[in-house]
């Protein structure tokens, strides 16, 4: 029968903590909330929040302390307290901009712009990586599954010691990609004969499949297929899982997402665009063949698009969308019964509770404070009739304008200023008790000063030229 992900499979949650990393207080009530809502294990991308140690201590997180091998620790017994697994994600060829921006590692780099791809001829390389993992697995008693990551391994190839072995006839840089993953996951293989290895998929897509049987990754790792589109294609998606297959890769994942795909800067997420996402994903469940030995779905939950990148929603303000993509999965559907579930279950109909919505203030908060901020009249105020018409930069170098009018300009642009303060100043308050100062002021230099400042320029502007205007008044009384 065909693999339904509604019935048998593996549900985990992705915790991104490249970004607004949860105070340790906040993640064990998250995991809570995970396990009431059915979920199975955990995928733990911890990058820079790990503490890492030895010549690995430079990775660490500045902005904020990591966590401590104490908080690695309880995470994970409760975790395990809770039924639920845990898989840490550690990138081992792309996207390793935390470490590969270090100085002492720019040796490293695949091409010296691109900070996120590994160079996968020289030994270091793996040997960092391997160190890398080991400490990671030392800190995780009892573990039987790692993510290695290898999406998006961009500019392989173009570095110089990559032209010189691509030189040679017959190579490619697709086998020049499954080299260093196979190196990798075989030296997993020594390190620990029992772990399961799983990787992204998608520098496979494009692979034969006689190019993927021949790669040696047959038997050594499990793809994750990731597709976090409303509209993903079931066909091109069935077809894909079916080659990978045919190649021998017959353990597959799927990975779906509920918040951090929409845009870079996205700082509110449509639950329906999510939910859609996990409707397709349900359909490519059903369309699969016998073969195909569909261990389970990752629901991923971006806090960033990656470690150079800004802030887009946070984890607070995801939960309402991660209840409804899992309730998806369990009914099959979002019907109205899945609806009033995740409404029960995040305690949205009652508003004192917070215990069952952890964050819920916070996420009330970001919501009205993104709508002020994307309003018309606030976003575009310096477009209004008013500032084109009577406060134009013309009037501004000639210092000549309609003092009333400029008041009048001035004291609208004053109470937004007022709002939009006083919503911020409640939000920081609120968002510093769940996650570190340094992502509080992040999340407001990258969403509200842009919006600021051209309020608090056009006061100071009005103020500067009223003055003028005025003063010449009296003087000729």
């Amino acid at each position: 029968t065909p693999t339904s992900l509604h019935t048998c499979s593996t549900k985990l949650v992705h915790l991104d903590l490249k970004g607004a990393p949860p105070r340790l207080e906040y993640l064990l009530k998250l995991i809570e909330l995970f396990s009431k809502l059915g979920v199975d294990g955990l995928l733990v991308e911890y990058e820079d929040m790990f503490p890492y140690d030895g010549d690995l201590k430079l990775l660490q997180a500045t902005a904020q302390p990591p966590y401590s091998r104490e908080e690695v620790l309880s995470m994970q017994e409760l975790a395990k307290s809770k039924g639920m697994e845990v898989i840490p994600l550690v990138q081992t060829f792309g996207h390793m901009e935390f470490v590969l921006k270090h100085r002492p590692m720019w040796s490293l780099r695949e091409m010296a712009p691109c900070v996120s791809t590994l160079n996968p001829h020289r030994t270091e390389g793996v040997r960092l990586v391997m160190e890398m993992l080991r400490q990671v697995v030392e800190l995780h008693p009892g573990l039987n599954a790692l993510h290695i990551g290898a999406d998006e391994v961009y500019m392989l190839g173009e570095g110089e010691e990559s032209k010189l072995w691509l030189a040679s006839p017959g190579r490619t840089v697709e086998q020049l990609f499954l080299s260093h993953v196979t190196k990798v996951a075989q030296a997993i293989k020594e390190a620990w004969p029992d772990m399961t290895i799983i990787m992204w998929d998608d520098m496979m897509r494009g692979m034969s499949q006689d190019t993927l049987k021949a790669s040696g990754l047959v038997g050594l790792v499990q793809p994750m297929l990731w597709d976090y589109t409303p509209n993903l294609d079931v066909d091109t998606t069935v077809s894909l899982l079916e080659k990978y297959c045919r190649a021998g890769m017959s353990d597959l994942w799927a990975a779906s997402s509920f918040k951090g795909s929409t845009s870079v800067h996205t700082c509110v997420p449509s639950t329906q665009r999510h939910v859609d996402n996990h409707v397709q994903w349900l359909k490519v469940a059903a369309a699969l063949s016998a073969a195909v030995n569909l261990q389970g779905i990752a629901i991923t939950g971006w806090q960033r698009y990656d470690h150079l990148s800004v802030l887009c929603e946070l984890m607070h303000v995801g939960l309402p969308s991660l209840a409804a993509c899992l309730q998806t999965l369990s009914l099959g559907e979002f019907s109205p019964e899945a609806q009033s579930k995740v409404a029960e279950t995040l305690g949205i109909s009652s508003v004192e509770d917070e215990s069952l919505f952890p964050g819920r203030r916070l996420a009330e908060l970001t919501v009205e404070l993104n709508s002020l901020l994307n309003s018309e009249d606030i976003r575009f105020f310096e477009n209004n009739m008013y500032v084109r018409g009577w406060f134009s930069s013309y009037h501004q170098q000639r210092k000549m304008v309609s003092p009333l009018i400029a008041m009048q300009i001035q004291s609208q642009a004053s109470a937004y200023l007022t709002a939009l303060q006083e919503k911020v100043e409640a939000l920081r308050e609120e968002m510093v008790l769940l996650y570190p100062e340094s992502t509080a002021q992040e999340w407001i230099v990258e969403h509200v000063s842009p919006v600021l400042a051209p309020l608090q320029r056009i006061t100071e502007d009005i103020t500067a030229c009223v003055n003028e205007m005025v003063d010449l008044c009296v003087d000729l009384r």
